[in-house]
Protein backbone atom coordinates (compact mmCIF):
# COMPACT_ATOMS: atom_id res chain seq x y z
CA UNK A 1 0.00 0.00 0.00
CA UNK A 2 1.14 3.58 -0.58
CA UNK A 3 2.27 5.36 2.58
CA UNK A 4 0.96 8.70 3.87
CA UNK A 5 2.49 10.96 6.52
CA UNK A 6 -0.08 12.98 8.51
CA UNK A 7 1.23 16.10 10.30
CA UNK A 8 -1.41 17.74 12.51
CA UNK A 9 -1.30 18.78 16.17
CA UNK A 10 -5.02 17.97 16.60
CA UNK A 11 -5.25 14.35 17.76
CA UNK A 12 -8.94 14.08 16.82
CA UNK A 13 -8.22 15.17 13.24
CA UNK A 14 -5.36 12.70 12.97
CA UNK A 15 -7.63 9.95 14.24
CA UNK A 16 -10.33 10.78 11.70
CA UNK A 17 -7.84 10.90 8.83
CA UNK A 18 -6.35 7.60 9.95
CA UNK A 19 -9.77 5.95 10.19
CA UNK A 20 -10.92 7.14 6.76
CA UNK A 21 -7.67 6.45 4.89
CA UNK A 22 -6.13 3.39 6.56
CA UNK A 23 -8.06 1.01 4.30
CA UNK A 24 -6.13 2.23 1.27
CA UNK A 25 -2.90 3.65 2.73
CA UNK A 26 -0.28 2.90 5.34
CA UNK A 27 -0.43 5.74 7.87
CA UNK A 28 2.47 7.43 9.66
CA UNK A 29 1.46 10.34 11.86
CA UNK A 30 2.77 12.96 14.23
CA UNK A 31 1.35 15.83 16.24
CA UNK A 32 4.80 17.42 16.55
CA UNK A 33 5.73 19.41 13.44
CA UNK A 34 9.40 19.36 14.44
CA UNK A 35 9.41 15.58 13.94
CA UNK A 36 7.84 15.73 10.50
CA UNK A 37 10.96 16.17 8.40
CA UNK A 38 12.76 13.31 10.14
CA UNK A 39 9.73 11.04 9.70
CA UNK A 40 9.54 11.91 6.01
CA UNK A 41 13.19 10.99 5.50
CA UNK A 42 12.83 7.80 7.56
CA UNK A 43 9.55 6.45 6.16
CA UNK A 44 9.69 7.87 2.61
CA UNK A 45 5.93 8.50 2.34
CA UNK A 46 4.17 8.70 -1.01
CA UNK A 47 2.22 11.78 0.13
CA UNK A 48 2.03 14.17 3.07
CA UNK A 49 -1.13 15.60 4.66
CA UNK A 50 -0.16 18.82 6.40
CA UNK A 51 -1.94 21.19 8.76
CA UNK A 52 -0.99 24.87 8.50
CA UNK A 53 -1.40 26.29 11.98
CA UNK A 54 0.70 24.36 14.50
CA UNK A 55 2.77 25.52 17.48
CA UNK A 56 6.50 26.01 17.09
CA UNK A 57 6.89 25.13 13.42
CA UNK A 58 4.13 26.20 11.06
CA UNK A 59 2.82 24.26 8.10
CA UNK A 60 4.07 27.03 5.83
CA UNK A 61 7.64 26.50 7.05
CA UNK A 62 7.31 22.74 6.74
CA UNK A 63 5.88 22.97 3.24
CA UNK A 64 8.84 25.09 2.18
CA UNK A 65 11.33 22.74 3.87
CA UNK A 66 9.81 19.67 2.20
CA UNK A 67 9.88 21.42 -1.17
CA UNK A 68 13.51 22.56 -0.80
CA UNK A 69 15.16 19.25 0.11
CA UNK A 70 16.10 16.98 -2.78
CA UNK A 71 14.30 13.83 -1.63
CA UNK A 72 11.23 15.31 0.04
CA UNK A 73 10.68 17.77 -2.82
CA UNK A 74 9.28 14.86 -4.81
CA UNK A 75 6.62 14.00 -2.21
CA UNK A 76 3.21 15.57 -3.01
CA UNK A 77 1.85 17.67 -0.15
CA UNK A 78 -1.86 18.15 0.52
CA UNK A 79 -2.72 20.91 2.98
CA UNK A 80 -5.65 20.15 5.31
CA UNK A 81 -6.55 23.16 7.39
CA UNK A 82 -9.24 25.13 9.14
CA UNK A 83 -7.85 28.31 7.58
CA UNK A 84 -10.09 29.53 4.77
CA UNK A 85 -9.22 32.06 2.12
CA UNK A 86 -7.53 32.08 -1.25
CA UNK A 87 -4.44 33.88 0.06
CA UNK A 88 -3.40 30.78 2.02
CA UNK A 89 -4.20 28.45 -0.86
CA UNK A 90 -2.17 30.48 -3.33
CA UNK A 91 0.74 30.77 -0.90
CA UNK A 92 1.05 27.04 -0.18
CA UNK A 93 0.67 26.22 -3.86
CA UNK A 94 3.61 28.56 -4.53
CA UNK A 95 5.55 26.50 -1.96
CA UNK A 96 4.80 23.28 -3.85
CA UNK A 97 1.54 21.98 -2.32
CA UNK A 98 -0.55 19.84 -4.68
CA UNK A 99 -3.91 20.35 -2.97
CA UNK A 100 -5.73 22.47 -0.37
CA UNK A 101 -8.63 21.08 1.70
CA UNK A 102 -10.65 22.83 4.38
CA UNK A 103 -11.83 21.13 7.58
CA UNK A 104 -14.19 19.36 7.80
CA UNK A 105 -12.53 17.39 5.05
CA UNK A 106 -14.35 16.28 1.92
CA UNK A 107 -12.92 12.75 1.99
CA UNK A 108 -14.26 11.80 -1.42
CA UNK A 109 -12.40 14.74 -2.97
CA UNK A 110 -9.27 14.02 -0.92
CA UNK A 111 -9.19 10.35 -1.92
CA UNK A 112 -9.68 11.29 -5.57
CA UNK A 113 -6.84 13.82 -5.41
CA UNK A 114 -4.51 11.31 -3.72
CA UNK A 115 -5.32 8.56 -6.19
CA UNK A 116 -4.83 10.87 -9.16
CA UNK A 117 -1.50 12.18 -7.89
CA UNK A 118 -0.09 8.78 -6.97
CA UNK A 119 -1.34 6.63 -9.84
CA UNK A 120 1.62 7.32 -12.14
CA UNK A 121 4.26 7.25 -9.41
CA UNK A 122 3.69 3.96 -7.66
CA UNK A 123 4.81 1.60 -10.43
CA UNK A 124 8.02 3.55 -10.92
CA UNK A 125 8.81 3.57 -7.18
CA UNK A 126 8.24 -0.17 -6.87
CA UNK A 127 10.14 -1.12 -10.00
CA UNK A 128 13.66 -0.08 -9.05
CA UNK A 129 15.61 0.93 -5.97
CA UNK A 130 16.75 4.53 -6.14
CA UNK A 131 20.22 5.64 -5.13
CA UNK A 132 21.16 9.24 -4.38
CA UNK A 133 23.96 9.78 -6.86
CA UNK A 134 25.20 12.78 -8.82
CA UNK A 135 25.89 11.71 -12.39
CA UNK A 136 26.74 14.19 -15.15
CA UNK A 137 24.51 13.63 -18.18
CA UNK A 138 23.75 15.14 -21.53
CA UNK A 139 20.19 14.95 -22.83
CA UNK A 140 19.35 15.22 -26.52
CA UNK A 141 15.89 15.35 -28.04
CA UNK A 142 13.08 17.78 -28.84
CA UNK A 143 11.39 20.04 -26.28
CA UNK A 144 7.71 20.95 -25.93
CA UNK A 145 8.13 23.75 -28.49
CA UNK A 146 9.65 21.47 -31.12
CA UNK A 147 13.17 22.83 -30.58
CA UNK A 148 16.19 20.56 -30.47
CA UNK A 149 17.77 20.25 -27.02
CA UNK A 150 21.35 19.38 -26.19
CA UNK A 151 21.51 20.02 -22.45
CA UNK A 152 24.00 19.08 -19.75
CA UNK A 153 22.58 18.27 -16.33
CA UNK A 154 23.35 16.39 -13.11
CA UNK A 155 21.12 13.75 -11.54
CA UNK A 156 19.64 13.97 -8.03
CA UNK A 157 19.18 10.21 -7.91
CA UNK A 158 19.38 7.21 -10.22
CA UNK A 159 18.07 3.67 -10.53
CA UNK A 160 18.54 0.86 -12.99
CA UNK A 161 15.39 2.06 -14.73
CA UNK A 162 15.62 5.84 -14.62
CA UNK A 163 16.84 9.04 -13.02
CA UNK A 164 15.78 12.44 -11.65
CA UNK A 165 17.42 15.69 -12.79
CA UNK A 166 16.88 19.38 -13.49
CA UNK A 167 16.35 20.61 -17.02
CA UNK A 168 15.93 24.14 -18.37
CA UNK A 169 14.15 22.98 -21.53
CA UNK A 170 10.35 22.65 -21.32
CA UNK A 171 9.47 18.97 -21.61
CA UNK A 172 6.14 17.16 -21.75
CA UNK A 173 5.23 13.86 -20.16
CA UNK A 174 6.28 11.11 -22.54
CA UNK A 175 8.97 13.22 -24.25
CA UNK A 176 11.80 10.90 -25.39
CA UNK A 177 15.49 11.79 -24.99
CA UNK A 178 18.80 10.15 -25.72
CA UNK A 179 20.94 9.99 -22.59
CA UNK A 180 24.72 10.29 -22.58
CA UNK A 181 27.20 9.97 -19.71
CA UNK A 182 29.84 12.70 -19.92
CA UNK A 183 33.27 12.76 -18.31
CA UNK A 184 36.68 14.04 -19.31
CA UNK A 185 35.29 15.55 -22.48
CA UNK A 186 33.97 12.21 -23.76
CA UNK A 187 30.40 10.97 -24.13
CA UNK A 188 29.02 7.45 -23.78
CA UNK A 189 25.50 6.60 -24.88
CA UNK A 190 23.64 5.28 -21.81
CA UNK A 191 20.25 4.67 -23.39
CA UNK A 192 16.95 6.20 -24.38
CA UNK A 193 14.44 7.46 -21.81
CA UNK A 194 11.17 9.38 -21.60
CA UNK A 195 9.67 11.86 -19.12
CA UNK A 196 7.34 10.27 -16.55
CA UNK A 197 6.80 13.30 -14.32
CA UNK A 198 7.58 16.98 -13.93
CA UNK A 199 8.16 18.87 -10.68
CA UNK A 200 8.34 22.64 -10.43
CA UNK A 201 11.35 23.91 -8.47
CA UNK A 202 10.28 27.54 -8.31
CA UNK A 203 13.24 28.56 -10.49
CA UNK A 204 14.08 28.71 -14.19
CA UNK A 205 14.63 24.96 -14.06
CA UNK A 206 12.09 22.18 -13.65
CA UNK A 207 12.89 18.77 -12.21
CA UNK A 208 11.97 15.80 -14.37
CA UNK A 209 11.74 12.10 -13.63
CA UNK A 210 12.89 9.94 -16.54
CA UNK A 211 12.27 6.25 -17.15
CA UNK A 212 14.49 4.29 -19.49
CA UNK A 213 13.02 2.53 -22.50
CA UNK A 214 16.39 0.91 -23.14
CA UNK A 215 19.86 1.14 -21.60
CA UNK A 216 23.36 0.25 -22.66
CA UNK A 217 26.01 -1.45 -20.57
CA UNK A 218 27.42 2.03 -19.82
CA UNK A 219 24.51 3.05 -17.55
CA UNK A 220 25.68 3.39 -13.94
CA UNK A 221 23.25 0.83 -12.49
CA UNK A 222 22.28 -2.49 -14.04
CA UNK A 223 19.40 -4.80 -13.10
CA UNK A 224 16.73 -4.24 -10.48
Amino acid sequence: MPKILIVDDDEAVRGLLRMRLSGSYQIVETGDPEQALGLALEHKPDAILLDLMMPGFSGFELCQSFHTLSYTSRIPIFVITGEAGTKYKEHVESLGAKGYFHKPVDFAALKTALAEELKDKQPERRAHKRVQMRVILKLRGTDANGKQIDESTTTDNVSAGGFLCNCAAPLLKGTPVDVFLTSGGTERHAGRAHVVRKESTGSAFNRYGFQFDETTSDWVLQGK
